[in-house]
């Protein structure tokens, strides 16, 4: 389970390399005596960064993966260790790699966190070795097609026109290219987020994808039935823990919001998908419709600021 006291987010290695700058060279070069001309190299701009925050935004770890498919630079502050920081930080950049689609990953890892490394799948290969004055093993691990969802591509949805959806396969084919299409922000109303749709493993991928563009990334999602989340133990909930920080869950109060008889899916690309009953499947759906988005956008923003945070999600952590 994620901890509720701080976040992980892909950095922008111009805006936050004050804060990258803060914890490495805390770790590495005051703590472990790294020369500091070492710490920093030609891989770092190039180099996608994450970095973990606590709650007042103050940095407190840091990674990168190199275009070499490599993991590098992983560091947490001192008073920071042991919480869970290191084990998001990995996380991220294993999905992020998976995201370019890299079929391995390899790290050196100080002979002290070798353990960590093997409960994330990488096994060390090779000889002991000195770098920056401490001892290494280099460790790798596959991303291979088994860990990748396959699936048809669905047909492509007609291009700024809108068009009916009526049975599970359509809704979730539409819902893939309106996912795939959104760039960092997503709108869901839905009664208790029919597992069959928002719980399929290709459409997971997709959500996973927007959740970690970065700090401005975020879900929203309006829930009537927050319970059945827990009852049938949703899949989605699992990639809710582990990007928390992205994903914002909220419960109508009013009754009136509550009979809501819809369900629908908004992106920041001013793409829709729309049914009128939301315990049926049939709808509308449109990749650029602007218009009627911001119909639905406002209601939804009225909803959401009159709605209770999900109590029953806090044992969860979200």
């Amino acid at each position: 389970m994620i901890p509720s006291d701080f976040f992980v987010e892909v950095a922008d290695y111009q805006t936050d390399l004050p804060a990258l700058r803060a914890v490495r060279e805390t770790v590495f070069v005051q703590e472990q005596k790294v020369p500091v001309e070492e710490e920093w190299d030609e891989l770092d701009p190039v180099s996608r960064h994450v970095l973990a925050r606590d709650l007042q935004g103050n940095p407190i770890g840091t990674g990168r993966l190199t275009p070499q498919h490599k993991i590098g630079r992983m560091a947490v502050l001192r008073d920071w260790r042991g919480r869970g920081v290191g084990a998001a930080m990995l996380q991220t950049l294993m999905d992020q790699a998976r995201g370019l689609g890299y079929p391995e990953l390899a790290l050196n890892a100080q002979i002290d966190a070798v353990e960590f490394y093997r409960q994330f799948g990488f096994e060390p290969y090779g000889e002991e070795f000195m770098e920056a004055g401490i001892r290494h093993r280099a460790m790798r691990r596959s991303l291979g097609a088994s860990e990748i969802v396959p699936r048809k591509a669905p047909d492509p949805m007609p291009p700024n026109r809108e068009f009916e959806v009526d049975t599970l396969a359509s809704v979730r084919d539409a819902t893939l290219q309106l996912l795939g299409d959104a760039r960092r922000q997503v709108w869901i109303y839905s009664r208790d987020l029919e597992p069959a749709l928002y719980g399929a493993p290709e459409v997971l991928e997709e959500l996973k994808r927007i959740g970690i563009q970065g700090r401005s990334a975020e879900i929203r999602i309006l829930l009537q039935e927050p319970a059945a989340l827990l009852k049938q133990t949703h899949p989605l909930m699992a990639l809710a823990h582990r990007l928390g920080s992205t994903f914002l869950f909220r419960s109508p109060s009013e009754e009136i919001d509550l009979q809501h008889p819809a369900a629908f899916l908004l992106t920041d690309r001013g793409g829709y998908l729309h049914r009128p009953i939301g315990s049926r499947w049939e709808g509308v759906a449109n990749l650029h419709g602007p218009g009627r988005q911001r119909q639905w956008r406002e209601y939804f923003d009225a909803v959401w600021e009159r709605s209770r945070p999900c109590s029953e999600l806090r044992s969860l952590n979200i």
